[in-house]
């Protein structure tokens, strides 16, 4: 039977935790919603471009354009996003598991699968397992920027046009809800969707512009910008879905620990009415035998 005196420097200490998850969970819940306002406000942002992509796309010459060129696909890199600190549930557990599983799903189906990491646990996780990383991002998340958006994209690209590598997935989790995120496997290059296609000989477009300059200019503009935009909109993405992870993870956590010092406190009543049944027990015999 564990003493009083060790059950209660364990209420103690489990007191003490609970106060840290209940303030972490308050941060968090204050990070997510500025988080949660900007990824709303860039969605809106990004189905336009996409539009306006889309739009642009089936009036150059689509196929001529090198970031949009479809080849095989012999070497893969993968940008995973995870996040710099833990206790977020299974937030950075998702995006690994879905990375090996992806690397499992194209063995021997490619050459070779490289690696670039964004958030220091992926990179930790990835490289004890003896994973090849091509490239780390430190520090990114703590300070957003858009341009460092660009930054990745410029240099994706870059490989991309260079052939280096044959296609660029990016894998993040989706901010859906503050008790939901979802693990999404994107592919950035090359840029891929069926609106991007030429239309059909004979086929009447919607609405006709006039650009300045021509279409294909605009095009050269804008598919960079479509793929930097990518990039950002899945790091605001996977930056409200940590902190709604890890404010759901601390509340369960908060919760935990009033349970267990429920049940502690339950335990330390217990043994201490026990010692005290025995000490009476002790005293009447202890008279008894004095008769």
């Amino acid at each position: 039977m564990s003493s009083l005196k060790a059950i209660r420097t364990r209420i103690r200490s489990v007191k003490s935790t609970q106060q840290i998850t209940r303030a972490m969970k308050m941060v968090a819940a204050a990070r997510l919603r500025r988080a949660q306002e900007a990824v709303l406000s860039a969605r809106p942002y990004s189905k336009a471009m996409k539009g306006v992509l889309d739009s642009v796309a089936s009036r150059a010459a689509l196929a001529r354009h090198p970031l949009l060129q479809q080849r095989e696909i012999k070497r893969i890199e993968v940008l995973a996003i995870t996040s710099d600190r833990g206790l977020c549930g299974g937030f950075n557990g998702a995006i690994e598991r879905r990375v090996r599983q992806f690397a499992l799903e194209n063995e021997g189906r490619v050459e070779k699968i490289t690696l670039r990491t964004i958030g220091r646990k992926g990179h930790d996780f990835f490289r004890r397992r003896g994973r090849e990383i091509r490239k780390n991002y430190p520090g990114l998340l703590s300070n957003l920027k858009f341009s460092a958006a660009q930054e990745i994209a410029r240099e994706l690209a870059d490989l991309f046009l260079s052939g280096e590598i044959d296609a660029v997935m990016l894998v993040y989790n989706e901010f859906v809800s503050a008790v939901t995120q979802e693990v999404r496997v994107l592919q950035l290059l090359p840029i891929e969707n069926p609106e991007l296609s030429a239309p059909a000989p004979g086929a009447v477009l919607p609405v006709e512009y006039e650009y300045e300059p021509d279409a294909k200019a605009i095009l050269e503009d804008l598919l960079p910008r479509y793929l930097a935009n990518n990039v950002w909109q899945a790091l605001l993405e996977s930056l409200a879905a940590e902190n709604a992870a890890r404010m759901t993870a601390m509340e369960n956590a908060t919760k935990n620990a009033a349970d267990m010092i429920s049940k502690l406190t339950l335990q330390f009543n217990r043994t201490r009415q026990a010692m005290i049944t025995k000490e009476l027990v002790e005293i009447v015999s202890g008279a008894e035998a004095l008769q």
